[in-house]
Parts: C-alpha cells; sequence; structure tokens
C-alpha cells in the first residue's frame, strides 16, 4: 500500500462528512456512533475541537 493510498485525517482541524474514512476514524476515535457524529457535525459544524466539545471528547 503506497502512503497517498492511506487514509486518514492527518492532522486536519476539520471532519468531511462525505467520506466514509473520516467518519470511520472520527467515530472509532471517540467511540461514538456514526449518526451520534454526523448528527454533532450538523448542529455544531465539522471543526474537530467543537464536535469533540459536544460529544465531551479529548481531540
Amino acid at each position: 500500500m503506497t502512503a497517498c493510498s492511506r487514509r486518514h485525517p492527518q492532522d486536519s482541524p476539520h471532519i468531511n462528512a462525505y467520506e466514509d474514512w473520516d467518519l470511520r476514524y472520527w467515530s472509532d476515535r471517540w467511540n461514538v456512533p456514526r449518526k451520534e457524529l454526523l448528527a454533532t457535525v450538523r448542529r455544531v459544524g465539522v471543526q474537530v475541537k467543537d464536535v469533540a466539545r459536544a460529544l465531551g471528547k479529548d481531540i
């Protein structure tokens, strides 16, 4: 597997709600269901720090 084919946030300050791999990463990292993550993103926006704060999680 080449480095460019790996998918991970790479310290991005945003959550890309249109990418399955990004949603999977953050839901696994914060141990929250995907539906809850998406609902939180819709409510507070795509900034990682805002979503983490709304979920009560650390970045």
